[in-house]
């Protein structure tokens, strides 16, 4: 059993409240707690010793690591993060310097996006370090992007390059909670994920929440200059398209808008980001699953990126 075969067998019935306008199966849960203008948005996240990070990482980018995930998630809801409690699991034998170290990673990302940091836990792990976030936030009405909400015939974009994020880009990755927020202001998104288990992945979550297929183009897809490395290290590198289309922690944002509104957003975009890359990488179809547009033709694509607990 995967991780999300795991996720649906212990969520199909949860309990509910009245509060409660998007629970488990979104990037955020999505709260309506009576306040005019806002919805409320509940994310946690953790990060785990030889799972996110090892044991030769500096610590500061532990830190900022397990926030700025969190973080990412409330970006892909196009809202605005307020504060986080963060539970400390510790082996026996900690060394107090290198958690301090962890800390100050953690408290440097959260006062460069206004977090305040309010509290916590603190626990024994007998084998290794775990952090885990719970972050609070806030979308304002009518502007938080969900999954589900893609049309068939809509434009795919991605912001930012793609692949190879095991390089260092997993550990010093920037949320982009500006640029979500500007587009839910300007444009009309129809769906939107942030990219933390791979493009193909990801794409498939939001494509499932919203009873849709996709094609993309191969030669749209952005490959980051890490991943093309890599793939000319040897026989065994995995290729820099299939990578920028699996590998996991790119925490780029992905969504999708009528492909009427493609053209003016990228001409926007240019004007107020033009450091960071945005590109359109396929359209929205009807019917189910994803396939990719090469100088081949077209075939289905059903390779996935990371999945906790899945078989090697």
């Amino acid at each position: 059993m995967n991780e999300f075969e795991l996720i649906a067998r212990l969520t199909h019935s949860l309990p509910t409240n009245q509060s409660v306008v998007v629970g488990a199966g979104d990037d955020c849960a999505v709260l309506d707690l009576g306040v005019a203008e806002k919805l409320f948005l509940f994310k946690t996240d953790a990060v785990v010793e030889e799972i996110h990070f090892t044991t030769t990482t500096q610590p500061e980018k532990i830190g900022r690591k397990a926030l700025a995930r969190c973080l990412s998630d409330i970006a892909a809801m196009a809202g605005t993060p307020e504060a986080a409690l963060v539970t400390l699991g510790l082996p026996r034998d900690f060394d107090p310097v290198f958690v301090e170290r962890i800390y100050a990673g953690l408290g440097e990302i959260a006062r460069q996006f206004g977090v305040a940091i309010v509290g916590g836990e603190t626990t024994t792990s007998p084998e290794r370090i775990f952090i885990n976030i719970a972050l609070l936030g806030f979308a304002a009405r009518g502007k938080c992007v969900l999954r589900s909400g893609a049309e068939s015939g809509d434009a795919i974009f991605v912001t930012g390059e793609l692949g190879g994020s095991l390089a260092g880009r997993h550990l010093e990755f920037a949320p982009r909670l500006t640029e979500a927020r500007w587009l839910a202001e300007h444009f009309s998104l129809h769906a939107m994920i942030d990219l933390s288990d791979g493009l193909a992945g990801d794409l498939k979550h939001l494509l499932d929440a919203s009873s849709v297929g996709a094609e993309l183009l191969a030669a749209a897809i952005p490959i980051s200059r890490a991943a093309k490395l890599a793939g000319k290290t040897g026989d065994a590198a995995k290729p820099a398209l299939l990578a920028a289309l699996t590998d996991g922690e790119d925490f780029e944002l992905l969504f999708t808008v009528a492909s009427k509104d493609a053209v003016a957003l990228l001409d926007a975009w240019k004007e107020r980001f033009p450091d960071l890359p945005l590109s359109c990488i396929g359209k929205v179809t009807t019917g189910s699953g994803l396939t990719l547009r090469d100088k081949h033709g077209i075939r289905p694509f059903t390779e996935r990126g990371y999945v906790h607990f899945a078989a090697a």
